[in-house]
This record gives structure tokens, C-alpha cells and sequence, in this order.
């Protein structure tokens, strides 16, 4: 279900588009395994063996997006890292962040 997803590439953005609907949202949803719906943003908890792990991981987040010009909101307590995924020039959540999401499954 994925594949769809993690072929895109996310589109600039810098507003001028309507989010998306609860209803395109909930058939988005099954296909990034693991996030989650908070605060009207994608949210997904990793934990690592050490922060060493979790830095590894975390510069290939970083190169994901910067590759995808869409950038995740990183929160990191030493060997865990939340990411959050909204699309901020909307205020509310993009296709971007679903193709992001997927990518960021893949990442080993």
C-alpha cells in the first residue's frame, strides 16, 4: 500500500491550498503504519538502543527531508525521537506529510 506513497515526491507549498478533509485523511491513513493523529498532526515515537542509535536514524530523517523539502518537527529525549508532520504554510495536514510519513517507514 505504501509503494504508491514512498514513489511521490513531496510538491512545494507555501499556502494558497486547502488541507486536507477528515474523510481523504482517514483513506491516508492505513498506509504510514505506526503514525498517529495528534493534535490535527501526524505524530510517530521511535525509541533506540542510545542516543547514538537514535542520532544515526535521525541524519537519515534529515537528509530524507531535506531531499523532499518537507521537514518533520523533531522532538528528542536521548534515545527516543518523536517526529510531528504538518504542513505549516496550511496549517493542517498535506498529501507531503502522508508521502513523508512512508518515506521515513522505510528508513532502517
Amino acid at each position: 500500500m505504501n509503494i504508491e506513497l514512498t514513489k511521490k515526491k513531496c510538491k512545494p507549498c507555501e499556502g494558497g491550498v486547502q488541507s486536507l478533509t477528515k474523510s481523504q485523511i482517514e483513506k491516508l491513513m492505513p498506509r504510514v503504519k505506526g503514525w498517529a493523529l495528534k493534535d490535527g498532526k501526524l505524530n510517530r515515537m521511535w525509541k533506540f538502543r542510545d542516543f547514538v542509535e537514535a542520532s544515526s536514524w535521525l541524519e537519515k530523517v534529515k537528509f530524507l527531508a531535506e531531499a523532499e523539502g518537507h521537514h518533520p518537527d523533531i522532538h528528542w529525549y536521548w534515545n527516543k525521537i518523536t517526529l510531528e508532520l504538518i504542513t505549516h504554510a496550511i496549517k493542517g495536514l498535506s498529501e507531503n506529510d502522508f508521502i513523508l510519513a512512508a518515506k521515513i517507514n522505510e528508513l532502517k
